[in-house]
């Protein structure tokens, strides 16, 4: 499950960094790890930045009526 999450991000960031740099070119693997740990650095600070109002807006859509 880590290693499909880890693939998704890996996929994501050559997407981004292939808009930047060349695929041939030697900071290729540079940029695509430049841009996978801003996205991680962007997924925990939405995770601990997540408002709790929305989590209970959230919680109330999974109620059974």
């Amino acid at each position: 499950m880590l290693g499909w999450i880890v693939r998704g991000l890996v996929t994501a960031a050559g997407v981004v960094a292939s808009w930047l740099v060349a695929k041939d070119s030697p900071q290729f693997g540079i940029m695509q790890m430049a841009v996978v740990l801003f996205l991680v650095v962007l997924i925990v600070w939405v995770l601990a930045f997540w408002p709790e109002r929305w989590t209970h807006v959230l919680s109330r859509l999974h109620k059974p009526r």
